[in-house]
């Protein structure tokens, strides 16, 4: 059998099933990220009518219609429970009369791959805000090969993802393990303030001799800056060091705090000039790898977004952060729990590495399904 080309609105039809019996709660929401991974929302949902969310059951799938840059907010739903996506999203399904012509997984690698975002951003359309619209998605077309190739590779596909998710579930162990020698210290030891530890930082890159620009993400890391940095002066960017702290005053309560930790490749990196830098005054009393542990903590996030000030826009200023306080042991207690963290935040590396090389074998795998097809037909 040979290869069939399809356009997309042949094949998938749009969910149009509400939470409006509100069976479902604030802890069943979820969101999308450009690397194509469903993530529970960032949103606050707390205050906002759930009844007209959309549910995703398993098999679904789901895009945010706002472009970001060169990508597509995207995901599918690959477990075995039902979770609720915003209205402003959309979420879509194969039609059952078309699952003996395409598997959801199959289509899902399809999406996954730069090849397609290229594409999908190309059919937006806005001038603020570029949207691509369901109908946009409806009109693209697809070459499928028959369905037992298309269920090996994407059995190949899902086998990789397996272990790298086994790998994850260690990897949260050991967050749980630090998660849980921090709780015994806040409720057995007495807290400080921090202030008397650390100093702000504001050396800048007037020199312009420190060109790696760098943004800090919600999961409390660094990386590559979003921003267009097309004609940015880079000499008023503060300059980060090695075991300093950047974050975000803006949005440090979502988790944007990060530590330029010893173990990583990069000596120095500058942030946006809005960021607060600042660093330990004495390691030899207070090690950074156990206070990034205490900025990894959902309570801290939260705190921040309660003692954050301002009129349009609340920030957490450096002297909101000097009043932060913390139990601080012995620097050998601080130590045992800071190797405990270094472990882990080397395993989340590998496995951030682990879920990019997944990603880029989609296009591989589509391309060998493909040509197997062609082999068949021959």
């Amino acid at each position: 059998m040979s290869l069939s080309e399809y356009r997309l609105v042949e094949l998938i039809e749009l969910t149009t099933e509400t939470n409006s019996q509100n069976i479902y709660s604030s802890e069943d929401v979820r969101g999308m990220t450009i690397t194509k991974e469903i993530i529970p929302t960032k949103a606050d949902v707390s205050a906002m009518n759930l009844k007209k969310f959309l549910v995703i059951r398993p098999g679904d799938l789901v895009f945010n219609p706002r472009t970001h840059g060169k990508h597509i907010g995207f995901g599918y739903n690959d477990t075995e429970n039902n979770f609720l996506i915003s209205w402003n999203n959309i979420g879509f399904r194969v039609k059952e009369v078309m699952k003996t012509v395409v598997l959801s997984e199959y289509l899902f690698m399809h999406f996954n791959r730069d090849e397609w975002d290229r594409e999908a951003c190309f059919r937006s359309w806005g001038s603020s805000t570029e949207v691509f619209s369901w109908e946009a998605l409806c009109d693209m077309k697809i070459t499928l090969p028959p369905l037992h190739i298309q269920r090996k590779y994407v059995d190949i596909y899902k086998a990789m993802l397996a272990n790298q998710r086994a790998y994850e579930r260690g990897l949260e162990d050991l967050k749980l393990v630090c998660d849980g020698y921090i709780e015994d210290l806040r409720r057995n030891m007495p807290c400080e303030r921090i202030g008397r530890y650390i100093r702000e930082c504001n050396e800048r890159n007037d020199a312009l001799k420190v060109e790696r620009v760098q943004g800090v993400n919600s999961d409390s890391s660094f990386d590559e800056t979003k921003a267009n940095m097309s004609g940015i002066d880079i000499g008023k960017y503060k300059i980060v060091r090695k075991n300093q702290f950047a974050y975000n005053p803006s949005r440090i309560n979502i988790g944007s705090i990060a530590l330029l930790s010893e173990d990583v490749d990069v000596n120095s990196a500058i942030v946006s000039p809005m960021y607060i830098v600042f660093a330990i005054n004495d390691q030899d009393k207070l090690l950074p790898e156990y206070l990034m542990l205490w900025f990894n903590r959902k309570e801290f996030h939260r705190s921040t977004l309660f003692y954050a000030s301002g009129s349009v826009r609340d920030t957490f200023g450096f002297d909101d952060m000097c009043n932060v306080s913390i139990p601080i042991p012995d620097i050998s207690i601080q130590r045992s729990i800071a190797n405990i963290y270094n472990v882990y935040t080397t395993r989340k590396r590998i496995n951030e590495k682990l879920k990019a090389q997944i990603k880029s074998i989609c296009p591989i795998l589509i391309k060998g399904a493909i040509e197997e097809a062609q082999s068949e037909a021959n």
